[in-house]
């Protein structure tokens, strides 16, 4: 049986709750090793020159992860409100997606498979 009453266990989960700014991106069209090169870029970096770092990168999911780092820094001055120029991040990881599977059509009747990736990215900052 559940340990007390529906509000004391709410409380409980939300007392253990991440208080961290972070932004989540699920099912983005970027496999996770190619978004893994720009995240390990931009790992420890403070908040605007990680935003820097992204915006010059010629990699597609630098254009993704700039937009949730963005999103990331916007939730920690709105919903934490926390300095922007004291943010830096603290993780960034992406977890393997589904894979959608397709057909390539090859001589003598066979046909090969296409994997198309996706992977879901994390943004989490903290303040200095």
């Amino acid at each position: 049986m559940a340990k007390g009453h529906r509000s004391q266990v709410k409380r409980e989960r939300n007392a253990q709750k991440d208080t961290r700014p972070s932004a989540k991106l699920s099912y983005a069209r970027v496999p996770v090793q190619k978004a893994c090169f720009v995240l390990d870029q931009i790992r420890g970096k403070d908040a605007n020159t990680a935003l820097a770092i992204v915006t010059y990168n010629p990699r597609y999911a630098s254009e993704v992860i700039a937009k949730l780092l963005k999103s990331a820094i916007a939730n920690a001055e709105n919903n934490n409100g926390m300095n922007r120029d004291n943010l830096y991040v603290e993780e960034c990881y992406a977890n393997r997606g589904p894979i959608m599977k397709r057909i390539r059509p090859r001589a003598q009747g066979r046909a090969y498979r296409i994997e198309k990736r996706m992977s879901h990215i994390t943004v989490v900052l903290n303040e200095r």
